[in-house]
This record gives structure tokens, sequence and C-alpha cells, in this order.
């Protein structure tokens, strides 16, 4: 029987508003009305620009796995990126050897990717800090090597081609069109956003959040610390290879860049500039990342210079926004209701 979950206060999720009542209210409407200006893109934008929105999709996903562990759990990761690329590979497999039925791509990709974080996450919630931050950036190197040398299952530095275009459901049709394949993205990142808000308001979740904020009290009152982050690093896996698949169906190709550190790098560096904790702030972290990286970067008045823009985003976020973009508040109401 396990013990009762302590009184460790809920750490709500931030958003662009003010607190209380009228900013949970405040934070459903611009959520709604995200969601609805993410499903009226395609109609107005291009494909280049419809492209790049399921990628910030894809990335806002892997985002969100990041947060598990380094928002809600307090376990700063680096090898987000190995679960993405095994996702990816195995995405990528199944495709083009067993079905393009998008579905089942999803689910065998998630249970592959947390069927590798088992043995690997054992042993890195062993450790905190940077220690642990160490073994996951050598957890991430290692499946970056892997795809590089395993040439006779991913091809090596040549990567997977030719995937076919993925099938949502059974007995629907092919996307082949970049419209179709990012309301695809869209429904499945909206499906997993929900779950992941509905899971910061569990038990489990207020379990992390005392394990962040002081584990020893946490082990003292009887709590299995390092089980309760074996499953959320697992689960975190298992959603970094959905993101992988995703990005297989995005892309329809994969490459050991992909399990590299410079996505593990960008993933957690989304996390701190959209505000650890906060589920929106990593959305809108990693929308801000991806911009930077592959829009403002490439612009002739930057000249390619998208890293020095995004170390001086990251600047900017610890010095002004010590709670990242979650933490903008709004200026107050200029009128307010009279108390009786």
């Amino acid at each position: 029987m396990s013990p009762p979950v302590p009184a460790v206060p809920a750490v709500p999720d931030t958003a662009v508003g003010p607190a209380g009542p009228a900013g949970s209210t405040a934070r459903r409407l611009s959520t709604t009305a995200v969601a609805v200006g993410l499903a009226s893109a395609p109609f107005v934008l291009g494909p280049y620009a419809v492209g790049t929105l399921s990628r910030i999709l894809v990335f806002a996903v892997l985002a969100m796995s990041v947060n598990l562990l380094t928002g809600l759990t307090g376990l700063p990761t680096l090898g987000q990126s190995a679960y993405f690329g095994v996702g990816a590979y195995t995405a990528a497999i199944v495709g083009t050897r067993l079905t393009d039925i998008g579905i089942f791509q999803l689910l065998i990709a998630a249970g592959v990717s947390a069927l590798v974080a088992v043995p690997t996450g054992w042993l890195a919630v062993r450790a905190r800090g940077v220690v642990f931050l160490m073994l996951t950036l050598a957890i991430g190197e290692i499946a970056y090597s892997a795809a590089v040398n395993w040439k006779s299952l991913t091809n090596g530095t040549d990567g997977l081609s030719g995937i076919p275009p993925v099938v949502p459901l059974p007995g629907m049709p092919a996307l082949e069109l970049d419209g179709l394949v990012y309301f695809y993205v869209l429904a499945v990142f909206l499906l997993l956003f929900a779950a992941v808000s509905r899971l910061g308001s569990t038990p489990f979740a207020l379990a992390l959040r005392g394990i962040r904020d002081n584990e020893r009290r946490m082990s003292a009152i009887g709590y299995p610390t390092r089980r309760y982050a074996l499953a959320v690093y697992c689960g975190a896996g298992a959603l970094a290879g959905v993101a992988g698949a995703l990005w297989v169906s995005v892309q329809r190709f994969v490459s050991p860049g992909d399990a590299g550190f410079e996505i593990a790098a960008l993933a957690l560096l989304a996390v701190v500039i959209g505000g650890s904790g906060s589920l929106r702030g990593a959305c809108a972290g990693a929308a801000l990342v991806w911009l930077t990286r592959d829009y403002l970067g490439n612009l002739e008045a930057v000249a390619g210079r998208g890293p020095l823009l995004l170390g001086l985003f990251f600047v900017i976020a610890v010095y002004a926004l010590p709670r990242g973009l979650a933490g903008v508040r709004l200026p107050p109401r200029l009128t307010r209701k009279r108390t009786a």
C-alpha cells in the first residue's frame, strides 16, 4: 500500500495573464484562441510556413517531454534526443517494412522508446544535478553513435529515406499534402497536450513536485523516489519517441543528426526560455527557438547567426525573465469592481 500524498503545494502551469480565477479563465481563453489559430493556419499560410508549423509542433512535443523531467521533477536532461531518435528510426522502419498506418507507428515508437528508457533511466535516476545532466548527455551521444555505426538498421550517415506518406487510421487515405500532414500532427499534439496537462493535477505529479522540491523529505516519509523518477523518465522517453514518429511523418526521412546533441540542447533551451515547469511555456519556448534557428537565423541581416540569437535569448531569459515566457504578466486591469 502506497503512502498518502503529502501536502506538497501544486505549482500551477503559469501563463500570460493575471493570477487567480480570472487568470485561469484567461489561460483557457488564450489556449482556445491558439488552438483555433493553429487549426486555421493552413487556410491562410503557404506550404513552407505550414511545414514549419508542423516541425514546431513536433519540437513542442519533444519540449513537453523535457519539461516532464526538468520542470516537473527537477531533473535537467540533455538526453531526450536519444529517445526522439529511437522513435524516429522505429517509425521509419515500421513505415517502410510493416505498415504505413500512423497510429501503429506512434504506439510502436512510444513503446520501443520507453523500453530503451528503462535500462538507461535506471542508471541515470541514481544521480542528481550535474551528474544526472552528464549521464543523459552520454546517453544521447551513445544513441547518436549507434545511429551512425549500426548501418544494417539505420543506413548510417545516409539515413533512411523513401518512407511512404502516413495513413492516420485504417481506411483513411495517405496524407501527401503538407496541409493534411499538418492537421495530423496538430491532432496528435493537442491530444498529448491535453493528456500531459491532465497529468499535472494527479497525485503522481504532486509526488514528482515533492521530489523536485525536497527529495530527502519524500524519502523519509516512505516514497520510493527512484521508482517515481524512473517512471517519469520512461514516460518522458515514450513522449519523445512519439515526437520522433511525428518527425518522420513530416520529413519522411531520418538521419543520425536527429538523435544528436543539437536537438537535445535546443529542447532544453526551449524549456528554460519558456519557463521550467510550465507546459504552455515549454511549447512557446519551442516555437521561439525553432523560429530563431530556422527563420530568423537565415535572414540576410543576420547572415546565419541563428546560434548567436539563441544565446542572446537565453541570456535575456535568465536575467530578465527568471520564470521564462510563462512568467510574463499582463498589466493589471485599469478598472476593478468595488467590493461591498
